[in-house]
């Protein structure tokens, strides 16, 4: 069920748009040595945005210290905060429909790794 969850997303979702914008917006601050850790995060929301169905976002190990924190809160005063608005907006959209709810979860699940990307990391099942 998760392939073709996947699938669907991927086509009909949105899920084409939002891994190609994540992921050039990734390799633009990878350009610049002080976005590196950005363009990484935003690289990791590229590969949720592909795939969400089947995965989880699990917080990680280590490094969820008080520079993950840092780093939060610099992304979300940038635009984290707005990312976050515009997948819960389309979430929204989605759960207007019957056929649109495991969309909307989707568009949640990356909301809640758009605010806060730091210190968390994405788990296959």
């Amino acid at each position: 069920m998760t392939g073709l969850g996947n699938i669907l997303w991927f086509i009909l979702g949105g899920g084409v748009l939002i891994s190609a914008i994540y992921l050039i917006g990734g390799l633009l601050l990878c350009c610049t040595i002080v976005g590196i850790p950005f363009g990484i995060q935003c690289i990791k929301l590229a590969a949720l945005g592909v795939a969400p169905f089947g995965a989880e976002i699990v917080s990680a190990e280590r490094g969820s210290g008080c520079l993950s924190v840092a780093m939060n809160l610099l992304w979300i005063l940038v635009g984290g905060f707005w990312l976050t608005i515009v997948h819960l907006v389309f979430g929204l959209l989605c759960a207007i429909t019957i056929i649109g709810i495991p969309f909307a979860r989707q568009h949640v699940k990356l909301a809640s790794l758009a605010l806060a990307p730091f210190g968390r990391k994405i788990q296959y099942l």
